[in-house]
């Protein structure tokens, strides 16, 4: 019952961990930097088309997926992410796909890089040994991740933190997910991400990644899940 209890009040800080008010669920915020800010890493072309194509076409789609519910049943993107089992799966790629990119752009920044410190380094060790092991764990689980998906560092009903891969535009968030938690951290593993710049050569993009992770914005989260 504790458990069932703390991550409930986890889950109504999805927004706050993504850097969103509740009042802004449902739109299409503005890419937090230039298309080309995050170079060399990734590339300039990748993040227009990744932005304006495939992250609109999802916030499109859930405009229209939402005629399904209730006025009730879509206050916020939270509860509708927290009722999927028995949705259409048009409604469950499109939620998922709109809360997954706007977390990634969050997540990343031209200032990132470097290592976590403080509060997020110990969690980090204490839940995962190390960060040379966290990130090895979040690597081997993103490039095990057949098709499309997304990695997860998430933050577990028990408070540790665990590394999850869930397929297609599924988070952990979703009443439907296989392991459930808190996400503060998220990597875009479909081709679209990468393919551009990296090829077939995932491990390389994923390599790439850490060089613009914004570290803060990944403490920031975890701080939020732990004290409220």
């Amino acid at each position: 019952m504790k458990k069932a209890i703390l991550f409930l009040a986890l889950f109504t800080l999805t927004f706050a961990l993504s850097g969103q008010s509740s009042d802004a669920d449902f739109a299409f915020a503005p890419l937090p930097y230039a298309y080309d800010a995050l170079e060399p890493h990734i590339d300039a072309r990748t993040m227009q088309i990744h932005y304006e194509k495939h992250h609109r076409g999802y916030h499109n789609n859930l405009l229209k997926a939402l005629n399904e519910l209730a006025a009730n049943d879509k206050k916020n993107l939270q509860q509708v992410l927290g009722q999927l089992k028995e949705k259409s799966d048009t409604l469950r790629n499109n939620a998922g796909g709109h809360f997954n990119h706007t977390f990634f752009w969050k997540t990343m920044s031209p200032d990132g890089g470097g290592l976590p410190t403080g509060t997020l380094l110990e969690k980090i060790q204490q839940s995962l040994g190390s960060v040379g092991n966290f990130q090895q764990q979040f690597k081997t689980a993103a490039l095990s991740r057949f098709g499309s998906g997304w990695t997860w560092l998430c933050v577990g009903s028990n408070g540790k933190l665990f590394v999850s891969s869930t397929p297609n535009q599924d988070n952990p968030l979703m009443d439907l997910a296989d392991q459930k938690g808190i996400p503060i951290l998220g990597l875009d593993v479909w081709e679209h991400a990468y393919y551009l710049k990296y090829q077939n050569l995932r491990g390389n993009y994923i390599d790439a990644f850490w060089n613009v992770v914004d570290w803060n914005t990944v403490q920031t989260r975890l701080e939020s899940a732990m004290t409220k």
